[in-house]
């Protein structure tokens, strides 16, 4: 069974750092999509950044320049390093894993059960 553990979350104050890490049980993680999810109280569940099996990388907007997404297929792990920390970073943080199964003719997806970001003075 394929399952995403997020670590790496904690208190830090506006402009500080954290990375987090996203590691993927399986044999097969070179084949995952894995992206960093992230919740606010109150509101709906947003993509903050990505990256393919093939390494292209997708960042949403307000993290563009502060934070880098990347994998060490090695380790079946992903991470995210976030730097200049906002109080609007705060969040509960999600990783997901999916791929294409041929098999299946869908998207397998995985959610791991987050790791909470708190930006706060």
């Amino acid at each position: 069974q394929v399952q995403p553990v997020e670590s790496g979350g904690g208190l830090v104050q506006p402009g500080e750092s954290l990375r987090l890490s996203c590691i993927v049980s399986g044999n097969i993680f070179s084949s995952y999509d894995v992206g960093w999810h992230r919740q606010a109280p109150g509101k709906a569940r947003e993509l903050v950044a990505s990256i393919t099996d093939g390494g292209v990388i997708h960042y949403e907007d307000s993290v563009k320049g502060r934070f880098t997404i990347s994998r060490d297929n090695a380790k079946n792990t992903v991470y995210l390093q976030m730097n200049s920390l906002k109080r609007e970073d705060t969040a509960v943080y999600y990783c997901k894993a999916q791929r294409y199964s041929n098999v299946d003719h869908q998207w397998l997806a995985y959610w791991g059960q987050g790791t909470q970001v708190t930006v706060s003075s």
